[in-house]
């Protein structure tokens, strides 16, 4: 006796989808074991519509998982493509991401600080690489959200960056601050996960490492 729809869908089903052929070639391959199937089916038992159907229903959708899956491999590299590109306008553009150091251009160190709250009292305290105090900056009342401030740095001689501390505090109570430091975006490139950019310090982030781009 033939084999039947239902041994076949059991066998032949699983080959098809685990094989490494296009969508196209396993459609056919199904086709010509189906048309098979049909020339030999035993003509006192004849072949189940609603198997037939469920068998049909089965390779469409192997065929339709396998074409999504190209069209999204596709789609991604595109979108990897363009975010190369529109990264690379950002290139000299500077850029605020955590960290402590100062930025120092001509005589001026400038650094941001991100409070978590309203305080009524903010400090800012300026040190070298090794800790020493270099001035405290009183910056008064400050609301919540992202502040900038600078420092005369003209009399600075050290070669690294000196580095800033910040406390806040609102009725004496300490209030959560984030320093922020500025950098110099120097390129960009793409990673496993997504758009890098390489500062001019040396240092890579990742593009949602970005607090703000300036």
């Amino acid at each position: 006796m033939a084999t039947s729809v239902s041994n076949t869908s059991s066998t032949s089903a699983p080959n098809l989808s685990s094989a490494q052929t296009s969508p196209q070639e396993q459609t056919d391959r199904f086709l010509k074991l189906l048309v098979a199937q049909l020339n030999n089916q035993d003509p006192m038992n004849p072949m189940d519509n609603a198997q037939m159907t469920s068998q049909i229903a089965q390779i469409n959708t192997v065929s339709g998982i396998q074409e999504l899956n190209a069209t999204m491999k596709s789609m991604a590299t595109q979108f990897s493509s363009m975010q190369v590109l529109q990264g690379a306008t950002m290139v000299g553009r500077e850029v605020l991401t955590k960290g402590n150091a100062l930025s120092v251009t001509a005589g001026v160190g400038k650094g941001s600080l991100e409070l978590a709250g309203a305080a009524d009292k903010v400090t800012v305290q300026v040190l070298t690489p090794g800790g020493q105090v270099l001035e405290n900056i009183p910056l008064g009342a400050k609301t919540e959200g992202r502040h900038n401030f600078e420092w005369d740095a003209s009399s600075y001689t050290g070669t690294a960056k000196p580095v800033f501390k910040v406390t806040a505090t609102l009725s004496g109570k300490a209030v959560e601050v984030t320093p922020l430091t500025r950098s110099t975006i120097d390129s960009v490139s793409t990673g496993a996960g997504g758009l890098n950019l390489t500062l001019k310090s040396g240092a890579t982030v990742a593009y949602d490492a970005v607090k703000a781009i300036l």
